[in-house]
């Protein structure tokens, strides 16, 4: 795994727009000062977009069998 990229306080506040365009593609950045990591700016994880319930209405379909079990399975359990 690649090391983070490191930027001082100063260079951090200089260049903030460029350190969350790298974070956004990915990668993480650590933030110094004096020399010594003080922080990592991370990629948050992606959101799931739903709209709420029925969100995925109309993209799911469901067979009328789906609860019917094969015959052979029914059988064994004397459900026939």
């Amino acid at each position: 795994m690649e090391a983070a990229r490191q930027y001082s306080v100063h260079e951090a506040k200089t260049h903030f727009s460029r350190i969350l365009e790298q974070v956004a593609t990915g990668e993480e950045v650590v933030i110094s000062k004096a020399g010594e990591p003080v922080a990592k700016v991370v990629p948050l994880r992606p959101k799931v977009m739903r709209t709420g319930r029925g969100s995925l209405r109309g993209r799911i379909h469901i067979p009328d069998d789906f609860g019917k079990l094969p015959d052979d399975i029914a059988g064994a359990f004397g459900m026939r």
